[in-house]
């Protein structure tokens, strides 16, 4: 009798089951797409620029608009994990080449520990307003050996997702809207004005997924179905959030919440049954750190393809925790604008390659994949067009620093522009560019 795999391999070497459907993996993204992050992260959607509120049709206009752009992004990132097989970070070999990979390969491991331990610290905060009395190292420890524990059996969590959690959390959300729109003082002024910096917020939040999407699209049954799962289940599930929240932040108070982000978690635990329906969300929570925690194994496995995950899943969960009880999350909006500069472009730079040029049977993803620097151009550019052309503030250094850029090379950036599709359009044109030159010279 054959025996079926339906779990991850333990190496690189392994063959990746293809057990992943539409409504699996459309489970998975939505979850991911309801964080209690997005209901604080609201607060920055109303007022990206700290200086311009926007009007409540402007800000869900936004979240709509960001949301549909910054998955599609995730969508086709993760076609080429279902079509080769491959993780994330191993699709970029046959991009730059295997030892070029390796310089995205640790941001992205910079990246994933800390949102895995932004997400920790989420948890426990949101577990604290339920339970008053149990100490933060408590909830985060705890919630770190869950997390570690579904990183280890990571298709068995997808599964356990898709059966269980996410109707529960359908019914919270409903319960939630419910009483948050009907308690929520009516959302007076503010205009368009930082439209495009909210849109920007928007997609930066969705394409932080960006570099994980093929480390689970690789055991999706098709293509489509990868692609219809992110697109699908992520923009409805954040479009909600995000939208829930803008009434939870005018219930809490915008002052409160920019001081403390976890106030804006009050109006959901004083809701009736609020306690029950939040603790839903917050159990729910850890399939966030999961993602993160998992896309950080799936990472450290480029560098070192023959150790077993488990390990790493459990060394990463260990350090997640331990970096969980000292983090501080005042950085937040700066950090989702960085993690957008840095993959929009790369990402697209890949798309375009792939998809172009190359497609899975001449993506060459061995361990000894020759450098390819001339795609290190576009990415670069790319990280240069998304800054010049993003809404920064003169208020801290990074944005100072920009302003100053456009001013020395004459470039004016139009209220219009949007930083994540202005570095997605350079890095893709650059990138078709260097790839039809090079077509052009391998046949003469």
């Amino acid at each position: 009798m054959t025996h079926v795999v339906d779990e991850v391999p333990l190496t690189l070497e392994g063959t990746p089951p293809k057990t992943l459907g539409v409504l699996d993996q459309g489970a998975l993204w939505a979850n991911l797409g309801v964080s209690l992050l997005g209901f604080s992260g609201a607060i920055w959607l109303l007022n990206p620029l700290g200086n311009a509120p926007l009007s409540l049709v402007a800000a869900l206009t936004a979240t709509v608009v960001g949301s549909l752009i910054g998955t599609s992004m995730v969508g086709l990132s993760a076609i080429p994990g279902t079509q080769t097989g491959q993780p994330s970070m191993v699709l970029l070999r046959g991009l730059f080449g295997a030892r070029a990979s390796y310089v995205p390969t640790v941001l992205n491991i910079v990246q994933m520990i800390g949102w895995g331990a932004f997400e920790l610290w989420v948890i426990a905060k949101a577990a604290s307003a339920i339970f008053g009395g149990v100490p933060y190292p408590v909830w985060v420890i705890a919630a770190g050996v869950l997390t570690t524990a579904l990183t280890i059996w990571p298709l068995g969590a997808v599964r356990l997702i898709r059966r269980y959690v996410t109707i529960a959390v359908i019914v919270s959300m409903i319960w939630f809207t419910w009483f948050l729109v009907s308690e929520a003082p009516a959302h007076t002024g503010g205009s368009w004005t930082a439209f495009p910096a909210a849109v920007d917020y928007v997609i930066a939040l969705s394409v932080s997924w960006v570099p994980m999407a093929a480390d689970f699209a690789r055991h999706s049954r098709s293509s489509r179905a990868a692609f219809a799962g992110v697109v699908g289940g992520y923009t409805l599930a954040q479009v909600a959030c995000l939208g829930l929240g803008v009434y939870a932040v005018a219930i809490a108070g915008a002052a409160a919440v920019e001081a403390d982000p976890t106030a804006v978690f009050a109006p959901f635990v004083a809701a009736p049954l609020g306690a029950l329906f939040f603790a839903i969300l917050v159990l729910r929570e850890t399939d966030q750190s999961f993602a993160n925690v998992y896309s950080t194994t799936m990472s450290l496995q480029n560098l070192m393809p023959r150790v077993d995950r488990r390990v790493f899943s459990t060394a990463i969960g260990v350090f997640t925790i331990a970096i969980a009880l000292v983090v501080d999350v005042n950085s937040y909006g700066t950090f989702l604008g960085v993690i957008g500069a840095v993959f929009v472009p790369m990402f697209t730079v890949l798309a375009v390659d792939y998809f172009v040029f190359a497609r899975s049977d001449r993506w060459n993803t061995a361990e000894d994949a020759p450098a390819r620097w001339p795609m290190l151009v576009p990415w670069a550019l790319g990280f240069v067009a998304y800054w010049l052309t993003a809404s920064t503030s003169p208020e801290n250094a990074w944005g100072q620093f920009w302003i100053q850029a456009r001013e020395a090379i004459g470039f004016t950036r139009e209220p219009w522009m949007n930083g994540a599709l202005g570095g997605a359009l350079v890095a893709g044109l650059v990138t078709l560019l260097i790839g039809l030159l090079l077509r052009r010279a391998a046949r003469r």
